[in-house]
């Protein structure tokens, strides 16, 4: 089983990428294990691991890059670049993403998602071992690509997953499953599903990491912050993928009024509609040491590698700055 390790999402809003240099110095100083980017509307996935990576010696890992938005090609060289500047420290996640940012930002057609992941797992490990790879899949066609800076240490592949389809996939031929948006009494769910497959594809069920993002609220408990982090939920669970997620967690009943209000385009009534027992279980709030034993509470039930994703209401550029640092130093693993 693998160690239990708090790490941190990055990069934290409000700081520059130059900016993480100390904030990777320190964070490590402070416990933390790993440093994971994440890739929507802001920076890529890589630039934040690559500051991070030759500031300090934590491991970084995607999560995730998507495995539509880039060819094959192309990511097998985006993770030989990071696997370079942090040999042994690099894990590779990629998954599909969603529906807006496959087709709606960048064109593609978000078509047999878990297929499309499996098959990128399979090109990827024979690209990132120095293979000349001839590859016909079902959603993808790689011809005679070798790269020729390979890894000098294999590089570990983590799939993010939601659903039974893709933490198969995850367990079946991922190093590791990332998991996002769900409870600590979600957890044994999931994870139940990416071992059972491991175990049946012949490998060790155990030797599958467990990942997880977790939402975190650094704000002190208020009706702003309320407000903040009502709206960030609305946002992610209409979503098609994390709605049908949260229909197999068991929340369709729950968060029904909300889905509806958004589908008739009003967004005021759905972040209303929210359950703040939902958001109780989704998101980690209230005091530092409340939110401390709330982490504990996912490492307990699973999760092998927790990473910290700090949210913040606040709109003041040096308050949030504060507020956030602040919270780096008061949830690490050594306070």
């Amino acid at each position: 089983m693998a160690e239990k390790r708090w790490a941190l999402s990055v990069p934290l809003e409000g700081f520059g990428l130059a900016e993480h240099v100390e904030l990777a110095q320190e964070a490590e100083r402070l416990g933390y294990r790993d440093a994971w980017s994440l890739e929507v509307d802001g920076v890529d996935g890589f630039s934040p691991l690559a500051v991070v990576a030759l500031a300090s010696r934590l491991r970084v890992g995607t999560a995730i890059v998507n495995a539509f938005t880039r060819g094959p090609a192309t990511l097998a060289m985006c993770a030989a670049g990071l696997a370079e500047l942090a040999p042994g420290r690099f894990c590779l996640g990629i998954g599909a993403g969603s529906q807006p940012i496959v087709e709606a930002w960048n064109g593609g057609t978000f078509r047999r998602p878990a297929t499309r992941v499996r098959e990128m797992v399979q090109f990827l490990r024979r690209a990132l071992s120095g293979e000349r790879v001839v590859f016909a899949g079902e959603t993808l066609r790689v011809s005679g690509f070798r790269l020729t800076r390979p890894p000098a240490a294999p590089v570990p592949i983590y799939v993010a997953a939601l659903r039974p389809g893709m933490l198969r996939v995850a367990g079946e031929v991922g190093d590791g499953a990332i998991l996002n948006w769900l409870s600590v009494a979600d957890v044994p769910k999931s994870v139940q599903v990416v071992r059972a497959a491991a175990a049946q594809a012949g490998r060790d069920p155990n030797g599958i990491e467990i990942a997880a993002r977790l939402m975190v609220s650094a704000d002190p408990p208020s009706p702003e912050a309320e407000q903040f982090l009502r709206r960030h939920c609305a946002a992610y669970l209409n979503v098609p993928v994390y709605r049908a997620f949260q229909e197999w967690l068991g929340r369709g009943a729950a968060l029904a009024p909300m889905w509806q209000a958004w589908d008739r385009g009003d967004r005021r009534a759905a972040v209303a509609a929210i359950p703040a027992a939902v958001l109780d279980e989704l998101i980690l709030r209230g005091s530092l040491a409340d939110i401390r034993d709330h982490v504990r509470r996912y490492l307990e039930a699973g999760v092998d590698t927790a990473f910290l994703h700090l949210l913040t209401a606040e709109t003041d550029p040096q308050r949030k700055r504060e507020r956030l640092r602040q919270a780096v130093r008061a949830l690490a693993p050594t306070a």
